[in-house]
């Protein structure tokens, strides 16, 4: 609150300075949009109504449409209301938030919160209590203040003690406590800022997918600690989703089992059509190589012929030229037969000589 206050002074005080002799400023021409301070909206949630209260000694006077869009001065930013139950807060209500505070160029956002009786009464049961729900509206970066304890439906004496110039809300006609429209009068009375729902999000979205999923999420909490006491849950159920956890981790070992079964099985069969592949190519190597050595154009068969004319080359003696002289070959002796009667012819003797040499008379002379 002091930073706030010192800030709006300061801006205050620069305002009087930056004064023109015509009485004009030069932000007059720009529309300004005031902030709380980067430090406050870090580490700080936004202050509650009635520790925040509104400060100022003049009767509040509304501003127009029109001077709101064109915008307002510093010290006097467009107080902007929004309400609502803000049960499960999530972005679809942080969207409808951030549109409010974006209307005006200098706006205040003014946050209600219904209690738990009030909500409990006219819309139903919720998952989070009003305490629960006051604290995560606060942390929301685009509300300025929030009121606790908010009415169902808005009456000029609640507008007035919280100077709202404009409300903000979803231009569907909100039928409840007998009412076709609780923001019938507001619109009425020109005081009515339509701002756009986030279609695919909704409070009763969520509740609907956790009521439908109920097992599962049964099921996650019991694993994660909770007690069939705390949950609210019979002993038969307590057994009943134990077991089904059981057989789901069965059935997700046996998934586990059958995938890695699969990649196995997929692995071998790259590798033996690999296998298959690499064993075609060797076979047609080996039998190209079979056809090159012993095909009928073969090598082989050519080797075969050149050995075959180099033994019969070998094996056939050579014939004698036609111009050498022949000669006689001696009669080679008879031979003669063991018990044979005739008798070989007897050869003539020889008359050798002391030293072995024929020295009998040659018959030619």
């Amino acid at each position: 609150m002091d930073m706030q206050v010192a800030v709006k002074s300061n801006s205050r005080k620069r305002r009087k300075e930056d004064t023109g002799s015509n009485g004009t400023t030069d932000d007059d021409a720009i529309p300004v949009k005031i902030l709380r301070p980067v430090s406050m909206t870090l580490s700080m949630p936004a202050p509650f109504a009635n520790e925040n209260g509104v400060t100022g000694d003049k009767p509040y006077e509304r501003v127009t449409f029109e001077e709101a869009k064109s915008g307002t001065p510093l010290d006097r930013p467009v107080r902007v209301y929004a309400d609502g139950i803000f049960d499960l807060f999530h972005s679809g209500h942080a969207r409808a938030l951030m549109q409010a505070k974006s209307l005006f160029p200098n706006t205040y956002l003014i946050v209600g919160v219904c209690n738990d009786d009030l909500t409990h009464q006219f819309k139903g049961f919720t998952v989070m209590n009003e305490a629960e729900r006051y604290d995560a509206v606060r942390h929301c970066r685009y509300v300025d203040e929030l009121v606790q304890n908010a009415p169902w439906s808005l009456s000029p004496e609640f507008l007035e003690m919280h100077r709202i110039d404009f409300v903000a809300h979803d231009d569907i006609p909100y039928s409840s406590a007998g009412s076709d429209d609780v923001y019938k009068h507001i619109k009425d009375a020109g005081m009515f800022a339509p701002t756009q729902r986030t279609e695919g999000i909704s409070t009763s979205d969520i509740i609907t997918r956790i009521v439908r999923d109920y097992d599962l999420y049964v099921r996650r909490n019991l694993q994660r600690g909770y007690t069939a006491k705390e949950l609210n849950v019979s002993f038969i159920n307590e057994k009943k989703y134990n077991l089904q956890e059981r057989v789901d981790k069965v059935k997700q070992k046996v998934k586990d089992v059958e995938e890695k079964s699969k990649e196995f099985v997929q692995k071998v069969e790259e590798k033996s059509i690999d296998l298959i592949q690499k064993w075609e190519e060797k076979s047609r190597e080996f039998i190209g190589n079979f056809l090159e050595m012993f095909g009928p154009e073969g090598a082989l068969k050519h080797i075969l012929k050149e050995g075959k004319g180099r033994v019969l080359q070998a094996i056939t003696p050579k014939q004698s030229p036609s111009s050498s002289p022949t000669r006689e070959r001696s009669p080679s002796p008879s031979f003669r037969w063991p018990f044979s009667k005739t008798s070989p012819p007897s050869s003539p003797k020889l008359d050798l000589d002391a030293t072995g040499f024929d020295t009998s008379d040659d018959d030619t002379e």
